[in-house]
């Protein structure tokens, strides 16, 4: 959790400082100049502050050690992998976007193996901890 959220804060802020940048990591092509109508960089901007954000959600449940807000993003990361994946199918997105919905894909599986994992390893735990309270170890 800790090491994607960092990861999802500096790329965000690397979309921040140079939307540029962040089009040519992602495979996109980087408008040579902005033509009427063209909100490229303005969708580059709310994404890259929403990437901001969210890594700093995750570290900040990382060091609460938030087992709910790991399970929680489970199924989401795995409902983005199938949006920007029929995305790029349908011709909405690019082909470099697949890259951003494997990205996704591949966090929620392991996600979910570590929680499993962790889960038979210490028992199947409280009541508490199912319930998502975080309990002291």
């Amino acid at each position: 959790m800790a090491v994607f959220g960092v990861l999802a804060a500096v790329l965000g802020a690397v979309g921040l400082v140079s939307p540029a940048a962040q089009l040519s990591m992602l495979g996109l092509a980087v408008p040579g100049g902005r033509g009427s109508g063209d909100h490229t960089s303005a969708f580059v901007t709310a994404s890259s502050m929403a990437a901001l954000n969210m890594g700093v959600y995750y570290v900040l449940a990382a060091l609460a050690d938030w087992r709910a807000f790991f399970r929680w993003t489970v199924p989401f990361r795995l409902l983005t992998c199938a949006v920007f994946t029929v995305a790029v199918i349908g011709g909405r997105a690019p082909e470099a976007f697949i890259g951003v919905g494997v990205w996704e894909g591949l966090g929620a599986v392991a996600t979910g193996v570590a929680l499993r994992y962790e889960r038979r390893a210490t028992g199947a735990g409280t009541a508490r901890d199912r319930a998502g309270t975080a309990v002291p170890r």
